[in-house]
């Protein structure tokens, strides 16, 4: 919904830029009665276009699904503890049944400022089930016996192994866990096998626990990535309740995603050629019998050789840029930057917004409200040239307006002459028409990165500034849009200073504001901030621009006066 706010109100900053020129051009009063100057999802929903799974595989798929509880089994819990996670695997399975981030907290407002629990009560990751010829081995109805009570893994990585049985079917697990990411790495053997092998079904949770105060943003951005030759969402808001949704593979990787946090599965085949990925298809079913499911049971299916033996990685974490890129296989793009049309030229500029916020933060030790505020005013001073071009290119037009519009009267029935006489116009008065347009686009793209760096990069989520409890949601007070509004009122009236009254300009000069007040008031505080500052920054710069345009008025309002017979 934002970003299709986000559209339109770009959409309106545009007629803010352009349109009071063309309203000028079209009213103008003639040259003789004017004294002075005038104004001149790769990540698109899978729904619909993901392939269907081969028919041999859907009833290997719908074995998670139906999974039977189980509470007789004994079980047992490993802690492994880092300087980033607390993970909790039982020994049921194997299964990841905690997994609490020590840097993040919960702003869920019952659990506020307690460090994040990702997944909920009940649930667990990265369990698996069996399917070998006519038989069905739930691996959480195996006891398994663990190397170790608990594992640190605080100065070197740390292996947690695991070995059980169930019938002829014999399973090692083999964890190993990274004290610097949140990278896990797993191997395994299956013994008992027909020569035909198997299938691994690994469960990929029934979504995540709530951590954020906008339970329905993070519903919203909630679903399932995978990655074939580019990335493909899937919201849980699209699938239907209480039907299995298969995704046909081949894939490198599957995730299940929040707005902030996502579970990873990878297996991939690094020295093949063609179709490397190994996850061969993908379920997802919604047991909620909502219209609007806001999550799912995922589970990836992998094949198992009749010798047993099996790999996988996994990345549990926060969507930190720089640790999702770590992983390859271009899992960045589990949160993309920007709509999937325009994301070849948006993604590039908020990566390295994001990177000057950090940065920014981490060097010198700016919090990010301070880090918006510089970097809005550093933007203004950078682009101060391009549009000082630009504001003196709309200068001149609006000087030469009048002029212009005499041309039109004296040649309105024959527009090959008009057209010439209106080119040396320009040429006499060093008027280029379309001057003012592209430096005057040039901050938009950044406009935009902004909005998906501030909306959607986890460094920016629940920091504070002034009064504002986090830079990531919408200010509750709606003081910071109203002083967005206000700036943009500021900066429109002094760029009409000196100009001739028109009933359209001065229209857009109340309503715009107010339009754009109603479109920003829900969006990110962050990204009011940062064009707040971008306003209040160009209000000196469009003073200096009219007091340069004030200047050159008189000279091109003089009558125009030409020769017998042209």
């Amino acid at each position: 919904m934002n970003d299709r706010k986000l559209l339109l109100a770009l959409a309106l900053i545009m007629v803010i830029a352009f349109v009071p020129s063309y309203l000028m051009k079209k009213n103008a009063p003639p040259a003789k009665a004017v004294a002075g100057a005038t104004q001149g999802d790769s990540a698109a929903a899978a729904g619909a276009a993901a392939p269907s799974v081969d028919a041999t595989q859907a009833p290997a798929l719908s074995a998670v699904a139906t999974t039977p509880a189980v509470a007789t089994v004994p079980e047992d819990t490993v802690v492994v503890r880092s300087p980033l996670y607390r993970y909790a695997i039982s020994t049921r399975g194997g299964r990841i049944i905690s997994s609490r981030f020590l840097h993040y907290v919960s702003l869920v407002q019952d659990e506020h400022r307690d460090t994040l629990e990702l997944l909920p009560p009940g649930n667990g990751l990265l369990g698996g089930t069996l399917i070998a010829g006519a038989d069905t081995v739930h691996l959480d109805q195996i006891a398994f016996t663990a190397s170790a009570d608990s594992l640190s893994t605080a100065t070197a990585p740390a292996t947690l192994t695991l070995h059980g049985r169930s019938g002829q079917y014999g399973v090692d697990l083999s964890y190993t866990f990274s004290p610097t990411d949140y990278r896990i790495n797993a191997t395994g053997k299956i013994t008992g096998l027909s020569p035909v092998g198997g299938t691994l079904l690994i469960d990929l949770g029934n979504g995540f626990r709530e951590t954020e105060a906008d339970a329905k943003d993070n519903a919203q951005q909630s679903g399932i990535v995978t990655k074939f030759e580019k990335t493909t969402l899937l919201r849980f808001g699209s699938l239907k309740p209480r039907i299995v949704t298969p995704i046909s593979g081949p894939f490198e990787w599957v995730a299940v995603k929040s707005k902030y946090f996502v579970a990873g599965f990878f297996s991939y085949d690094s020295t093949a050629t063609g179709v490397k990925g190994n996850i061969g298809g993908v379920q997802a079913f919604a047991a909620d019998t909502l219209s609007t499911p806001v999550r799912a049971q995922v589970a990836a299916s992998l094949a198992v050789p009749a010798a047993g033996s099996f790999q996988w990685s996994a990345y549990i974490g926060p969507m930190e840029y720089d640790r999702l890129s770590h992983m390859g296989r271009e899992f960045d793009d589990v949160n993309p930057y920007g709509w999937a049309w325009l994301r070849p030229v948006i993604r590039p500029i908020a990566v390295v917004i994001r990177t000057i916020f950090v940065w920014m933060h981490t060097a010198l030790g700016l919090g990010y409200g301070l880090v918006i505020v510089a970097f809005g005013l550093l933007v203004r001073i950078l682009l101060w040239p391009l549009s000082r071009i630009a504001m003196r290119s709309m200068a001149r037009m609006q000087a030469v307006q009048p002029l212009i519009t005499s041309l039109q009267e004296r040649y309105k029935d024959n527009p090959q002459m008009l057209q010439q006489e209106t080119f040396k116009l320009y040429k006499e008065h060093n008027v280029n028409p379309f001057g003012g347009c592209w430096p005057m686009l040039l901050p938009y793209p950044l406009l935009v990165a902004v909005f998906f760096v501030l909306a959607y990069t986890i460094e920016v989520r629940g920091q504070t500034f002034l009064w504002l409890p986090d830079l990531a949601r919408a200010d509750p007070l709606y003081i910071i849009p109203i002083l967005m509004a206000g700036s943009m009122f500021a900066v429109s009236k002094i760029g009409q200073m000196g100009l001739p009254p028109n009933p359209q300009t001065k229209m857009m000069t109340w309503l715009m504001p107010v339009m754009m007040l109603v479109f920003f008031a829900r969006f990110a505080s962050g990204l009011n901030l940062y064009y707040t500052i971008q306003n209040l920054a160009s209000i000196p710069q469009q003073w200096l621009v009219v007091k340069e345009r004030l200047k050159m008025t008189p000279a091109a309002s003089a009558p125009i006066v030409r020769k017998k017979g042209t």
